[in-house]
């Protein structure tokens, strides 16, 4: 059932590079022609009502700001009107006007918002660069402008915002740690997944015989219950407790007692009222803690025939020589299985253990893009569970966003602290371990490698790819070292 739930709850994937390779940031600074002014940022965001839960308006963290105060002469102002005034001339086509003839006076005030912008860009990144450059500060965040004075012929003067990492040590990394698991598969284990396999190609076969119900058998009913002397939740009318041809195994480890109770002993075509207190944790919500009252009919008794496991029943579930070639492939899995998935818990742990080790400030830009890419996987697991994109957009994404912001916090810290890990580690990521990776990505999106490969280079997306695979290499070497 889709609901907005799914976006507070939905977690970093254990592994980024195989989920759509979306890296919490880049430390790339930023370039001069993003320089904007707050108003105009905003105005940016609007123009994307697509993505109307992504952050509107500037957020910098205090502690990591730092702004740079700049001025261009008066001069080259000069030069910078005159040359896409000029422009703007040659090219703007007025009713009444030759090309190319138009009136120095009317281009400038016809266009003069564009003109002003034209100029801003053309003079502004040089000297923004070269302020920075002078402060040995590297930007990771788009740069705020305030104060900007603009007017032909007078010197420009703004004052940029900008955040900057943290300055902070993982000395003593290596004392963090945690329990390394045993991934060594158990013959237990793996007699229950065999007969869970087996018991999944079972068919159920009716008892002729006329006798009750006992242990073991299957009861196939048809049931209606109400909810008694309590306030049934919101939704109940939306999804009535009803169920016809259901199975219940008399007896069964799933089967709630109150069940058994009341169908053992009974007889097809016979029917019966019995009230069930459900427990407060149960399941599933809507019955959780709840008395329901059951009408229900006997319709019949069954008992469940599993296949044997023999050459005939290995075949039937695939491309097997023989019920031993499928044991063994199915060992094998499941070991790959459970070694991955311990081994991507105790990744886990252990960075969350590193992050609450290392206490430092984290940039409010980095966060909320991370925020974004949170809220951007929740939004596409509610549109696939089949939410409409209008009932999306009446969401509130405040709640939401608020909703995100300490598991955001976490993640942003567990990337810089592996980023910092692995530049004192010298992890590096090679071009052939790039290429396979490409190749993965491939497979799965079905893409050509060659159009994949240019589409991420064209995105700018390659650099990304390489940061994540370096943050994994890195909490792979912190796994192995676990004792």
């Amino acid at each position: 059932m889709s609901s907005p739930e799914t976006l507070e709850t939905t977690a970093q994937p254990d592994n980024q590079a195989q989920e759509g390779h979306e890296p919490t940031h880049d430390h790339a600074p930023t370039e001069g022609h993003e320089l904007t002014q707050d108003h105009e940022h905003h105005q940016d965001h609007e123009h994307h009502q697509d993505h109307e839960h992504h952050q509107h308006g500037p957020a910098l963290n205090p502690d990591l700001t730092r702004e740079v105060a700049v001025e261009v002469p008066a001069e080259e102002v000069a030069r910078a009107f005159k040359t896409v005034v000029k422009r703007y001339q040659k090219q703007a086509r007025i009713p009444g006007f030759r090309a190319g003839k138009v009136p120095e006076a009317m281009i400038r005030s016809r266009f003069a918002d564009s003109i002003r912008q034209d100029v801003i860009e053309a003079v502004l990144p040089e000297h923004f660069r070269s302020a920075i450059e002078q402060q040995n500060l590297r930007p990771i965040s788009q740069p705020q402008l305030t104060d900007l004075k603009l007017e032909d012929g007078q010197p420009l003067a703004f004052t940029a915002a900008f955040e900057v990492l943290p300055e902070f040590t993982v000395e003593g990394y290596e004392q963090v740690t945690v329990e390394k698991p045993d991934t060594a598969l158990g013959e237990e284990e793996f007699i229950a997944e065999l007969e869970h396999v087996r018991d999944s190609r079972s068919t159920m076969e009716p008892v002729t015989e006329d006798r009750p119900l006992a242990d073991g058998d299957w009861a196939q009913i048809s049931f209606k219950g109400e909810y008694k002397d309590e306030t049934p939740p919101e939704d109940a009318e939306a999804q009535p407790i009803h169920g016809d041809d259901v199975m219940v195994e008399i007896g069964g480890k799933n089967t709630l007692a109150s069940f058994n109770d009341a169908l053992r002993g009974t007889r097809p075509g016979q029917e019966l009222k019995f009230e069930v207190t459900y427990p407060a944790d149960f399941g599933e919500n809507r019955l959780a803690g709840k008395t329901i009252a059951y009408d229900v009919e006997v319709k019949a008794i069954k008992n469940k025939v599993q296949p044997e496991l023999n050459d005939e029943f290995a075949k039937e579930l695939g491309d097997h020589e023989g019920i031993e070639d499928f044991k063994d492939k199915l060992r094998l899995h499941m070991a790959d299985d459970k070694a991955r998935r311990l081994k991507a818990e105790a990744q886990n742990k252990l960075t969350d253990a590193l992050v609450a080790h290392f206490d430092f400030p984290v940039p409010e830009s980095l966060l909320q893009n991370q925020i974004d890419a949170r809220l951007d996987r929740g939004l596409r697991a509610l549109a696939a569970q089949g939410m409409r994109t209008e009932d999306m957009r009446n969401l509130d994404f405040g709640r939401l966003r608020a909703a995100q912001r300490d598991a955001a916090i976490a993640e942003v810290k567990a990337t810089m602290i592996l980023d910092k890990i692995a530049d004192g580690e010298k992890v590096d990521v090679s071009d052939d371990e790039m290429e396979q990776e490409l190749q993965i990505i491939s497979l799965q999106t079905r893409e050509p490698l060659d159009t994949l490969r240019s589409r991420l280079t064209n995105e700018g997306t390659l650099a990304r790819i390489r940061e994540q695979l370096r943050r994994e290499k890195t909490a792979n070497l912190l796994y192995d070292r676990l004792g």
